[in-house]
């Protein structure tokens, strides 16, 4: 009888035991299972951009050919030579890089003086303001577009120039959010140490805040210059001379009433992917710190 207790509890650990390896085993299983998928997803995405990488190295009769071919059996360069010598790809290139640089150093840096303002600062109608505009991201853009043209194309006369394609995307209320929320997260102590020093207000934003502000001013970086780079609406309406399109806009000049040149447009898609690539690889390591940062501080 007195052997009992001491067998209960080697039934116990071993039951616990068991247990343990049942749950080990569930999670192996699933970690299987999510690897399998996420492996899945990652090649689902990276075909169409090799398709494209490998179509820029064929001629028109091996893209449209059936079966098609994966990777290109006879590589030329000649896409790229047409997308430079015929359709101005330099020139094209260069207004996006500006038109990109611009939008969004102009961006990132007044959405992070209207995110200290609306973080840090105390002043009448703060809540109310920062719900107006909140509010107004719920108003479509196509409603205010042909308002906006009239603006820009006719009244000012901008068409064709760098300020009438840049002026309108320069500043958005999401990259003001955004920077809202991630200053949100920054210690107020540090602003009352450079109350302390005799700074000025704008003194604090620009050496105190903006330099810890990194992640979140990269995360905001690169989702503008991603946008700005790929934008083609805009560009397109008020553009109408080939020296000031854009690379996104250039690049429709390759399709034709009857035919499309899809190696020159794969060309040029595959140079117009290697700024944003740079960019990212540039931030990265500040890109998910701050987008972590910014989506756990209400």
């Amino acid at each position: 009888m007195e052997l009992k207790p001491a067998t209960d509890n080697q039934y116990q650990i071993k039951l616990d035991e068991k247990k343990d390896l049942q749950r080990q085993a569930i999670k192996k299983i699933g970690l299987i299972i999510i690897y399998i998928f996420l492996g899945l997803w990652a090649i689902f995405t990276f075909v169409p951009l090799l398709w494209m990488l490998s179509s820029s190295f064929k001629d028109s009769s091996a893209i449209t050919a059936v079966p098609p071919e994966l990777f290109p059996t006879r590589p030329t360069l000649d896409a790229y030579k047409r997308i430079f010598e015929v359709g101005g790809l330099g020139r094209w290139f260069l207004n996006s890089t500006i038109v990109a640089g611009i939008s969004t150093i102009i961006n990132v840096f007044f959405a992070a003086l209207a995110g200290y303002a609306f973080s840090k600062l105390r002043f009448p109608g703060r809540n109310a303001i920062f719900w107006a505009l909140l509010a107004s991201m719920m108003i479509p853009g196509q409603v205010t577009l042909i308002p906006l043209y009239i603006l820009v194309v006719n009244t000012f006369q901008l068409e064709n120039t760098y300020i009438g394609i840049i002026v309108p995307g320069m500043i958005s209320v999401g990259s003001i959010f955004l920077m809202k929320q991630f200053m949100s997260s920054l210690p107020s102590s540090l602003i009352d140490a450079g109350k302390i020093d005799a700074c000025s207000e704008f003194g604090i934003f620009w050496k105190i805040i903006l330099p810890i502000s990194k992640p979140g001013l990269a995360v905001l970086g690169i989702f503008t210059f991603v946008a700005q780079w790929n934008n083609f609406f805009w560009p397109f309406l008020v553009t109408n001379t080939n020296s000031m399109r854009t690379l996104q806009v250039g690049l429709t000049s390759f399709r034709f009433e009857n035919m499309q040149d899809y190696g020159a447009m794969m060309a040029g898609a595959v140079c117009s992917a290697v700024p944003m690539i740079i960019v990212f690889l540039a931030l990265q390591k500040y890109f998910l710190r701050g987008i972590t940062i910014g989506a756990v501080k209400g």
